[in-house]
C-alpha cells in the first residue's frame, strides 16, 4: 500500500469517528449548522475517501432553526454492530454563557446510505456521546457532563450508562467513571476493549492550538481508569513549526489486516510571514480537518508511530489501493433531480425555498430573510477546501427593491461573510454591490461606486479567487470579459480563530444566495456553480 498523505478530509470535517464494517470503512464528522446533518465519508484502504451519505436529512430528525452559530450537530459517533449501522449526535441548542442546553440522540440503518431511522431521544445532561458495545451484547452510552454551577469547572467527567436496544432508552445507574488529567477540558470519550482491558480514549486541553488525545485503561468497565504513562496520545501543542495543528479529539480503528489507526481533528494555519509564531498561532479558515497516523502497541499501551505529534504522512495500511470518482463534479450544472451531497443549507432543509425542476438546468432559490438570521436562509453553499481555488455561478434576477438580493457569498457564521450580490438601485436600476459583515460590523466598501447592470443583461456572471490569504470578486456580463473588484478580502477573517476572538467551530464555505426582506419571495436562478482548486 502507498502512503497516505494527511489530511485526508481537507475542509470543515472535524471530530471524526471512525467504523469498520467488514472491509469497509467509514468516518462521521460534524457538521455544527449546516444541514442536513452530519457527513459519513467511505473509504476501502483509509487513503481514498468519498462522500457517501448525510444521514439527518429529515426535520423530524434535526431541526435546527433559531439554534446558535457553532451550535447544531457536535460530534457524532458511528459504530457497526449487530449487523446494523448506530449513529448518536448532539444537537446543541445553546452555546453561550453558563449552560450547554443539548440534548444526545440515536439513529440507525441498515446501510449506510440508506434512510435512517427516526431518532430516539437518550439524554442532555452534555454533549459527545459515544455508543460502546461490549461483546456480551450490551451496550453503553458515554458523554461528558457538564457543570453549570459557579465556580465549578463546567467539565465534569465523562459519564457511563447502559443503553437497552428493547426498551430504547438508557437504563440503571449513571457513574462518573473518569475526572481526566490536569488538562481538563476532557470530551469526546470514545471506549475501546482489547487485550483485557477497557480503554478510554478523550480529548483535552480544547480544540483550538492546546487540543490534545488522552487514553486511559482499566480492567473494568466502570473503572478506576489509569492514564497512559507517557500521554498525551496525540497533540500539537508542543510543536507549532508542525503544519498539522490543533492534533485532537480522535478515535481508533483495527483493519481486517490487523493494523491499527488513529483518526483525529486538525487544522492547518494560513502562513504567516514575518510574523510572530506562536502569538496568535495562526488562523484556519479551511476549518478543523481530519488527519489519520499509524498506531503500534507496547506493553498494552497504544502509541502514535513516530511519536505523539501528527505526520503528514504514513505508511498505508496493507490493503490494496482503491480510488473512488470523484464524488463532486468541477462545475455542476444543476440537471440532476438532488442537490450534490457536498451542497447543505443553514439549519433546515430548503425544500420550499428552492427547487431544481422549475427551470431545467438551474437551481432556483425563493428569497428570504438576511445572512444574519438564524432561521430561513435561502443559501445553499459548500466548504471552502483548498487554500487556493476559484469559485462561480452565473444568475438571472430581477430584482424590484433594494430588500432584494442574490449573488455569490463567502460565509463563516451569521456576523462574519462577505457578499456579492445583484440588487435594485432607485436611480441606476440593477446594481452589482458588496456588503461585509465582519463580527457583526457592516460596511458597503464600494460606497457610491455600485455597478450598473446593461438593461439588455439577462446572466451576470459572479467569481470569487481564493488565494492563499487574500481573495477576490470578480464579475462578468457576457461570460467572457472578466473584470476583477479592487477590494481586498482577507481569508483570516473567516476562520475559528478570528470569531469573536476564536472558539467557534465551522470553516469558510462559499455558494449562492437569496435573499428578499421584503416579504415577496422573488426568486433568483443560478445555471451553474463552478469549485476548482487552483
Amino acid at each position: 500500500m502507498s502512503n497516505i498523505k494527511n489530511p485526508i478530509l481537507k475542509g470543515f470535517n472535524p471530530d471524526p469517528s471512525i467504523c469498520r464494517a467488514g472491509e469497509d470503512y467509514y468516518i462521521a464528522v460534524s457538521t455544527f449548522e449546516w444541514f442536513p446533518g452530519v457527513g459519513i465519508y467511505h473509504s476501502k484502504d483509509l487513503k481514498n475517501w468519498r462522500l457517501v451519505s448525510r444521514p439527518l436529512n429529515r426535520i423530524s430528525q434535526l431541526n435546527m432553526q433559531g439554534n446558535p452559530d457553532s451550535g447544531g450537530v457536535w460530534a457524532p459517533a458511528l459504530s457497526y454492530s449487530d449487523g446494523k449501522f448506530w449513529l448518536i449526535y448532539t444537537d446543541v441548542k445553546v452555546t453561550e454563557g453558563q449552560w450547554k442546553d443539548c440534548h444526545n440522540y440515536l439513529v440507525t440503518c441498515n446501510q449506510i446510505d440508506g434512510e435512517w431511522s427516526e431518532p430516539v431521544t437518550l439524554n442532555s445532561s452534555g454533549f459527545d456521546p459515544s455508543l460502546f458495545h461490549d461483546d456480551d451484547g450490551r451496550k453503553y452510552l458515554v458523554n461528558m457532563m457538564w457543570d453549570h454551577r459557579l465556580p465549578n469547572h463546567n467539565f465534569y467527567g465523562i459519564v457511563l450508562q447502559e443503553y437497552s436496544v428493547k426498551d430504547e432508552k438508557l437504563i440503571g445507574d449513571k457513574k462518573v467513571i473518569f475526572k481526566g488529567t490536569d488538562v481538563k477540558l476532557t470530551e469526546a470519550p470514545h471506549i475501546y476493549k482489547e487485550n483485557g482491558y477497557y480503554y478510554l480514549l478523550t480529548a483535552e486541553g480544547g480544540t483550538k492550538y492546546d487540543h490534545q488525545a488522552t487514553i486511559a485503561r482499566s480492567k473494568s468497565l466502570y473503572g478506576p481508569y489509569e492514564v497512559h504513562p507517557e500521554n498525551p496520545l496525540i497533540t500539537s501543542f508542543p510543536y507549532p513549526r508542525n503544519p498539522l495543528q490543533k492534533a485532537g479529539h480522535a478515535s481508533i480503528v483495527k483493519t481486517h489486516t490487523d493494523e491499527w489507526f488513529l483518526v483525529h481533528l486538525t487544522g492547518r494555519p494560513l502562513p504567516k510571514d514575518e510574523q510572530p509564531l506562536l502569538d496568535p498561532r495562526g488562523f484556519c479558515p479551511l476549518g478543523r480537518e481530519t488527519a489519520i497516523q499509524r498506531l503500534e502497541w507496547k506493553n498494552d499501551w497504544p502509541y502514535v508511530v513516530g511519536g505523539n505529534e501528527p505526520s503528514l504522512q504514513i505508511k498505508g495500511p496493507d490493503i490494496e489501493e482503491v480510488k473512488w470518482k470523484k464524488d463532486y463534479p468541477r462545475k455542476d450544472d444543476f440537471n440532476q433531480q438532488e442537490l450534490n451531497p457536498h451542497f447543505q443549507s443553514l439549519r433546515i432543509p430548503l425544500e420550499n425555498n428552492m427547487s431544481l425542476t422549475e427551470l431545467p438546468g438551474h437551481l432556483r432559490l425563493y428569497g428570504n430573510e438576511s445572512l444574519t438570521s438564524k432561521f430561513t436562509q435561502s443559501f445553499i453553499a459548500r466548504r471552502w477546501e483548498h487554500f487556493n481555488f476559484t469559485a462561480e455561478t452565473k444568475l438571472s434576477f430581477n430584482p424590484q427593491s433594494f430588500q432584494q438580493a442574490a449573488g455569490l457569498v463567502n460565509y463563516y457564521n451569521t456576523q462574519n461573510w462577505s457578499a456579492l450580490q445583484v440588487t435594485w438601485h432607485e436611480e441606476k436600476g440593477r446594481i452589482l454591490d458588496l456588503t461585509v459583515c465582519d463580527n457583526f460590523e457592516f460596511d458597503r466598501p464600494l460606497k457610491n461606486e455600485v455597478i450598473a447592470i446593461p438593461d439588455e443583461t439577462n446572466y451576470i456572471y459572479l467569481r470569487v479567487e481564493v488565494s492563499t490569504n487574500l481573495y477576490h470578486y470578480h464579475y462578468s456580463f457576457d461570460g467572457d470579459h472578466w473584470v476583477r473588484i479592487p477590494i481586498d478580502f482577507h481569508s483570516y477573517k473567516l476562520s475559528d480563530d478570528y470569531i469573536q476572538g476564536g472558539g467557534f467551530f465551522t470553516g469558510a464555505f462559499v455558494g449562492m444566495q437569496c435573499q428578499d426582506t421584503s416579504g415577496e419571495k422573488l426568486h433568483a436562478d443560478f445555471d451553474y456553480f463552478l469549485y476548482q482548486e487552483s
